[in-house]
């Protein structure tokens, strides 16, 4: 059998898996020199890595292992891995629904792909890990690649919230800490190799507890701040935090630290005391108004997205109506909203649901309507200002404009003299011009040069 050649990912579900996706590829790459493949028909071994969060993702997943199937029928010796939560959660059932599928792999166990490969390759045997070790995953994994100026770095696993509704706890296990020093060691080679963004990714980021030497469990707060002070960084961005663990330490770095970004997404999930209590998400609503208000006594001008579910078991227009007042004080920036989906296994799963999926649905525009006149708002806000714009890439829709980011994560394409030139760099852009999905500026002559973030 001639060794694979190439690999194609497809990757449903959250930043995290994303991550893990370009993990399993630099560690297939380093052990077996797999290529990326642009299309499936062109790879050797197919990988899906699943999200289990909302049904309609779980079976986008089976949908395409059925495409795959007949890939494989043309071409016996396609090896097809199954990997992230679906698998975490259904383990060797997946091959019952999806007999062809050769490597069935957890979220903690992506390390160990490349030697489950070997052995499928070797026996024509399936080969299934679903188990939960630790900081294994980090420790046997390779440096990772760099794709632009900007990097994702997973900082902790798991979480041990358990909110009513998630299935997370029981598919990623519980929260561990990857060591500080280790970080640390990760994000400065990453800004050796270009990368002047780095965004720290957890279930829980903020509950975020590094070993140090001394002893005592580094924060996420501490950690910003030695990242901050790496050669080459020059922006810092976290995902996703509980609200119950916006610790002080943590709302003051948004004073101390100016390289931390000034967004940040902190879910809510609703706007009632009632229907947080029937999810298991502390803190109440009160409690998340203090923390805003403090974070933009910090930060003024702080950009703030979120998380809301509606129609959850048991929610009335009362409370429906509690969540659009909360989005109309707050003001959220770009925020992320679902109807409730039922998971097995989960308590929420238990609860009667008596809220008619018609009604859901009407909620749901609703509040989604409400949420983008306020994106709106923000966004209007900006015109006219000088935004410090991170520079990652031509425009994809004008190859001879740039693209990057905003300090609030909004997108901005611009034209500039210099090029190529500026990617990697930040520099400051006037936005000239609001669109409904991003922004478009000018770039401040003075400054062309003027920031490199230290590099």
């Amino acid at each position: 059998m001639n060794a694979p050649r190439k690999l194609y990912i497809r990757t449903f579900g959250c930043q995290m898996n994303e991550y893990d996706s370009a993990r399993t590829a630099d560690a297939l790459a380093h052990s077996h020199g797999l290529e990326i493949a642009e299309r499936p028909e062109e790879a050797d071994v197919l990988l899906v890595n699943t999200c289990s969060v909302r049904e309609k993702a779980q079976e986008k997943v089976f949908s395409e292992l059925g495409r795959w199937r007949a890939l494989k029928r043309n071409r016996p010796e396609l090896v097809i891995g199954v990997g992230g939560c679906v698998a975490s959660q259904e383990g060797d059932a997946i091959r019952t629904r999806a007999p062809h599928v050769d490597i069935v792999y957890g979220p903690r166990t992506l390390q160990r792909v490349p030697g489950m490969l070997d052995d499928v390759l070797r026996a024509r045997r399936p080969q299934v890990d679903v188990s939960f070790p630790e900081i294994e995953k980090f420790d046997r994994l390779p440096a990772p690649g760099v794709n632009g100026p900007t990097a994702f770095v997973s900082v902790m696993e798991g979480c041990s919230k358990y909110c009513s509704f998630c299935i997370v706890p029981y598919t990623r296990g519980e929260e561990f800490s990857r060591g500080f020093k280790d970080v640390l060691e990760e994000v400065r080679g990453l800004a050796r190799r270009g990368v002047r963004e780095v965004t720290f990714l957890g279930q829980n980021v903020n509950a975020y507890r590094g070993a140090v030497d001394e002893g005592r469990p580094a924060s996420l707060a501490r950690l910003v701040a030695a990242a901050a002070g790496v050669d080459g960084i020059g922006r810092i961005r976290y995902t996703t935090s509980h609200p119950s663990q916006m610790s002080r330490d943590l709302v003051d770095a948004y004073r101390e630290v100016p390289a931390l970004a000034g967004h940040l997404h902190l879910p809510v999930q609703s706007g009632s005391d009632r229907v947080l209590k029937l999810m298991n998400r502390p803190p109440r609503v009160d409690r998340y108004r203090a923390t805003v208000a403090r974070l933009r006594e910090r930060r003024p001008g702080i950009s703030i997205s979120s998380d809301f579910i509606v129609g959850f078991p048991g929610e009335t227009d009362t409370d429906f109506q509690a969540t659009l007042d909360l989005v109309d004080e707050i003001g959220f920036d770009t925020s992320f909203s679902f109807v409730y989906s039922r998971r097995p296994g989960t308590p929420a799963a238990e609860l009667p649901d008596c809220v008619p999926p018609a009604e859901k649905k009407a909620r749901l525009a609703e509040l989604q309507a409400r949420l983008a006149g306020h994106a709106a708002k923000v966004a209007a806000g900006m015109a006219g200002t000088v935004q410090k714009v991170l520079v990652e890439r031509p425009s994809k829709k004008d190859p001879a404009m740039l693209c990057g980011r905003t300090d609030n994560n909004r997108v901005v394409n611009f034209a500039s003299p210099a090029g190529d030139l500026l990617i990697g760099r930040f520099v400051n852009v006037r936005i000239d011009e609001v669109l409904p999905n991003s922004l478009r500026g000018t770039v401040v002559p003075k400054r062309l040069h003027e920031t490199r973030s230290r590099a």
